[in-house]
């Protein structure tokens, strides 16, 4: 069925070479802090996308948590789809969809698990009922229902009744280390700005792609 014609084009901005922080890092703060200014619903959802070992592609929308000079970081149980094919295939793609700014930011690297301790020190500064609902849920299973879920998360709050609730051994983080980080600003008709920023050795090189 053919959609109606939605096309619209696009002039907020534009993206210069000469606009450009030094390395990628410091550049995705500067749109973070600007989407954030915008009031963007959730401006650290990245839709994640993974590869299993031979090929078979899957995405979905997580949460950054963190991100610095070594990487772009969210936490996960190491046993839901996303953990099995991350231990298949330890490469991710990040997406970045920030429809209003007509900006995406597109990361691309590999992956490592982030250590216990941070990971342990994130666990904790989450809502109580989050931790409860990590022991809860094994994510990625097949349930019979709802209630299966509730009933497990009954037994997780009498467990833990009046206790610290400890990080479950399957819980922890990724980092995303790297590689290319592209930075795209819409612009008047299709003529894009595509800036990718390409790890060469220690050094990041800045190119331009063609919309």
């Amino acid at each position: 069925m053919p959609l109606a014609d939605l096309r619209r084009d696009y002039g907020l901005s534009g993206l210069l070479e000469k606009d450009l922080a030094a390395d990628p890092y410091r550049q995705f703060d500067k749109w973070f802090q600007e989407a954030e200014a915008a009031k963007l619903p959730e401006p650290n959802a990245m839709v994640c996308s993974l590869s299993t070992r031979d090929g078979h592609p899957s995405s979905r929308i997580v949460l950054l948590k963190a991100f610095d000079s070594r990487g772009f970081v969210f936490f996960t149980n190491y046993e839901s789809r996303k953990g099995r094919e991350l231990g298949e295939n330890p490469r991710a793609s990040l997406l970045f969809p920030w429809f209003p700014l007509e900006r995406q930011v597109i990361v691309e690297g590999s992956v490592t698990k982030v250590a216990r301790e941070e990971a342990d020190a994130y666990f904790h500064s989450r809502p109580r009922a989050n931790q409860l609902s990590a022991w809860a849920s094994q994510q990625s299973s097949i349930v019979t229902g709802r209630p299966q879920l509730e009933d497990a998360l009954r037994k997780v709050e009498e467990k833990y009744a009046g206790k610290e609730v400890p990080m479950p051994p399957y819980w922890g983080g990724y980092r995303v280390v790297p590689e290319t980080v592209e930075f795209w600003q819409g612009r008047r008709s299709r003529l894009h700005d595509r800036l990718r920023y390409r790890r060469d050795r220690e050094e990041w090189v800045i190119e331009r792609l063609s919309p």
